[in-house]
This record gives structure tokens, C-alpha cells and sequence, in this order.
């Protein structure tokens, strides 16, 4: 058995959270180790955001040139060469992990490659990537641990071998026919990709819609746009059975409220979700209790059960994205520092970087009923956008909620850019100013921005609104 090193701090997993964590202890002086299993740097960097966004973005080029002829350009045949998108994903995901190198280098942060598991309180052994193991005892310990593609217990699926969002990411070769499981935020961005770089794609969803967090006119508005470029769409459909191999030939069995049906593809990508990487490390050996679902148990200043543990990003239970890991990071940091910061009430925005884009800010219509929040609905197709004129891509619409204070609750936009301008609208939210600050702001022409200007021109007054909704439904409920 190696004999125990004593250490101030220890990060066990190298993600946002981790190594942001590291390098500002590091930073200070004070000695830190991270232990990572194999990603330098994490998966955003790695096997998630950053190398998908640059796979969507190589779709996005194959786009513009099949429609070359709309903008005047004349080409002659085209293909897409999976193994040069491949190649230009892995050049980006080099030159970050080098970065990556170089700042824990930098920063004098021993890292460590390998497995770590508890043996006791705070107490973690390492099996090394290298060979051999290492103990340590530490004062401080930090978990960011992450999650993985969760696989449905659907018989055949495992022996199927699917791709998941990590192994999409790498193939060299186009999929003739891909069969995606699972209508979310991964599901829709690498069905339209693939279905861009050439392939069949078919899309099996088992909630009654796409994206079945949001607003069914969003939902709806999707679908319509996935239909237009191709993309079979299959709702309220749950797979049964599965036979074959993904990458040779795959039969689905597929449960429909209009019966049974086979669907036979070329290739499988399951997208259903995401499981927490909490199991097989002895966690109850460190008193760190987990929850029903498996993610760890932690207060809203991200302290777990067990003393002197924290657990920071998608392990915690956090909302499962980059930007909120980040946020994670700075709760603990400046909690540290002696602050009081939480994760209490965050206003936190996200992005599906399908085409045209999805983000949203605060509640949508749906999120507002459930709270009973009681709303005014502000709505403007992308085409009444100058910006989206000169682009020529003109599908989609913004949706803004208001109070009865005029405040701005929430903001959803289907449309380019969408990413960008709910940044502006969660400013003016996060300072609390009313609608008309944004109404009334100048912004730059022509720009996606400045349709707000233009969402916002003739919101309706409250009081009219009211008698508006008071008299549709009297209308809907009339014989």
C-alpha cells in the first residue's frame, strides 16, 4: 500500500469547474493537485461544446454550399470529406489541450493522470495512468466529477454499440441513413449537422415534441424547419428493441400511438440524456451522500455532506452547461475567500446551436403558467429583421415576457445570432431595467440586436392585454 501524502488541496476531475479552481489556488500559493482521468482540460474542450460547435459550424459551410446558387456563386459538384472535418475538429481540440498543458504547468499545479477513488474521509487513492498508485490525504477537497451519455435500458441497445455525442464527433465517414434517439439540445444539433454534411437523418423522440423543454410554438417551429431540410421527425415514439450493429445495419422497433413500426438505418446515435459520474469512486466511504438520481448533495454554496468537500459543476446537479460550471467555480472561490455567495435564483442563459439558432433567457410561456406568473407576450417573426433580410435567412421569431411592472422575465429567439442577443436582453433583465430601456436604446443597423427595437415597438398595454385575453377566452369558451 503507497503511503499517504498529505496535501492541502485536491481537485479530483479536471473539468470548468476543477481547473479553474486550481489555478486560482494555485495562483495564491497555496499547493493543489488535480487528478483527471484522461481530459486535459475537461470535455468542453475535448469531446463536447468546442468540437461540436466546430463540426456544426463545417456543416453551416456545407449549407452555403449547396445553396451557393441563392447568393450568386457558382460551383460544381460538391461532397463532404468527413476525414477533413474530423481533421480540422481534432487541429482545434490539439491546440486547447496544449493551452491547457501549459497553464497547469504554468501555474506549478502537479496534475495527475489517472483514476482517483476514497478510501476514507477526504483520503483518495490514484491509480495511475503511468502505472502504479498514489495516495493523498487532504485538507480540502473538490469534485468535478462530470456525467456521460446515458445509455436506455432497451434491449439490444448496448450490444448495438451506438454512438454517443463523443463518437459522432470522430467519425471519418458520412452515415448513410443515422437514426438519432432523443429530441434535446444534442439530439437536434447533431441530427441537422449530419443531415447537412449528406446523410438521411431520422429523429425518434419519446415526449410528444422537440425539445420538450420548450414552448410548443417553439417546438412546432423547429420541427417545421427540420422538415423543410429534410429531417424525419418521430414524437411520442419509444424504441422497444434494437437489432444489428450501428455503423453496419440497425433495426429499431419503435412503439407509436399509431402502432408499431421498424426503423432500419445505417447507423445509431443515442442522445437521451445524461448520467453522473458518482458511482465506483466510494463516495460513501467519504460521507458524501448522493440523490435519488446520483448526483451529489450539495447546498447552495456547493458544500457537500461530507466537511471540506465541495462538488461543483454537472455532478452537483447544476444546469448542464459550460458557462454555469464556470459560475460554479466562482460561488466556491469567492466563498473561500470568506464570501457568501450561492447558486440562489442565477439568471442563466444556454444556446442550441442548431440553424437558425435557439437561446433563451428566464421563463418561457410554459415556466411562467406552472410558477403562475402572470404575463404579457411580446412576438416578431425574424423576417421583420433587416439583418435577417440581408442574410437571407429569415425562419424563426423572438418572444419576449413581460410583468405587470414592465420588467422583462424571459426571452426566447429562434433566429441567427440568437446566442448574441440574449446576452443584450439578459443585461437589461439582470439590472432590472424595464422594457423600454431596450425599446428606446440605439442599436447598431443592421443587426440582429436591433430587432428589438422593433419587438419591442408596439408592446400592448397591460390593461389592454388583459381585456384581449379575458375576451379570447370568453370566445373559446362560448358554444
Amino acid at each position: 500500500m503507497a503511503a499517504s501524502e498529505k496535501v492541502e488541496n485536491l481537485i479530483l476531475g479536471g473539468g470548468e469547474s476543477g481547473k479553474y479552481i486550481a489555478w486560482t489556488l494555485a495562483g495564491q500559493g497555496r499547493r493543489a493537485i488535480v487528478v483527471e482521468r484522461g481530459l486535459i482540460g475537461g470535455s468542453c474542450p475535448n469531446v463536447a461544446c468546442l468540437p461540436s460547435k466546430n463540426v456544426i459550424r463545417s456543416a453551416k459551410v456545407a449549407a452555403f454550399v449547396r445553396h451557393a446558387a441563392e447568393y450568386g456563386q457558382r460551383t460544381g459538384p460538391v461532397a463532404t470529406d468527413m476525414a477533413g472535418v474530423r481533421a480540422r475538429k481534432r487541429a482545434m481540440v490539439d491546440g486547447l489541450i496544449d493551452i491547457h498543458r501549459n497553464r497547469f504547468s504554468a501555474n506549478g499545479i502537479e496534475f495527475i493522470l489517472g483514476d482517483g477513488c476514497f478510501v476514507a474521509p477526504r483520503t483518495i487513492e490514484v491509480r495511475l495512468a503511468a502505472g502504479g498508485t498514489r495516495r493523498f490525504e487532504a485538507e480540502r477537497v473538490f469534485l468535478d466529477l462530470g456525467t456521460r451519455a446515458t445509455l436506455p435500458a432497451i434491449p439490444g441497445l448496448a450490444d448495438a454499440r451506438p454512438l454517443t455525442h463523443v463518437e459522432a464527433l470522430e467519425l471519418d465517414r458520412l452515415p448513410e441513413h443515422l437514426i438519432v434517439l432523443g429530441g434535446g439540445y444534442v439530439g437536434v444539433e447533431l441530427a441537422q449537422a449530419f443531415r447537412r454534411f449528406g446523410s438521411r437523418v431520422s429523429v425518434v423522440e419519446y415526449g410528444p415534441q422537440l425539445l420538450g423543454r420548450e414552448d410548443a410554438d417553439v417546438a412546432q417551429a423547429v420541427s417545421a424547419i427540420f422538415k423543410e431540410d429534410g429531417i424525419d421527425v418521430i414524437t411520442s415514439a419509444a424504441v422497444t428493441a434494437v437489432e444489428r450493429r450501428s455503423g453496419e445495419r440497425v433495426r429499431t422497433a419503435i412503439r407509436t400511438a399509431a402502432g408499431e413500426r421498424v426503423l432500419e438505418g445505417s447507423d445509431l446515435l443515442v442522445a437521451t440524456g445524461r448520467t453522473p459520474n458518482t458511482s465506483g469512486i466510494g463516495l460513501d466511504r467519504a460521507g458524501v451522500e448522493l440523490d435519488a438520481r446520483g448526483y451529489i448533495k450539495v447546498n447552495e454554496r456547493l458544500e457537500s455532506s461530507a466537511p471540506g468537500v465541495w462538488a461543483m459543476g454537472e455532478c452537483a446537479g447544476s444546469p448542464q452547461f459550460t458557462h454555469v460550471a464556470f459560475d460554479d467555480f466562482r460561488v466556491v472561490r469567492d466563498n473561500l475567500a470568506g464570501g457568501n455567495r450561492t447558486t440562489r435564483d442565477r439568471l442563466i442563459p444556454y444556446c442550441v446551436f442548431i440553424d437558425p439558432e435557439l437561446g433563451r433567457v428566464g421563463l418561457n410561456e410554459m415556466e411562467a403558467k406552472q410558477k403562475g406568473v402572470r404575463v404579457r407576450v411580446v412576438r416578431l417573426p425574424i423576417g421583420s429583421v433587416l439583418r435577417a433580410r440581408t442574410l437571407g435567412e429569415m425562419r424563426g421569431f423572438m418572444k419576449l415576457l413581460l410583468d405587470a411592472s414592465d420588467r422583462i422575465v424571459g426571452f426566447t429567439m429562434l433566429g441567427p445570432e440568437a446566442g448574441e442577443v440574449i446576452a443584450v436582453v439578459q443585461t437589461a433583465m439582470l439590472a432590472g431595467l424595464p422594457y423600454t430601456s431596450l425599446r428606446d436604446a440605439i442599436f447598431t443597423h443592421p443587426t440582429m440586436t436591433e430587432g428589438l427595437n422593433v419587438l419591442l415597438a408596439n408592446v400592448p398595454a397591460a390593461r389592454r392585454q388583459a381585456r384581449d385575453h379575458e375576451t379570447r377566452q370568453a370566445q373559446h369558451a362560448a358554444p
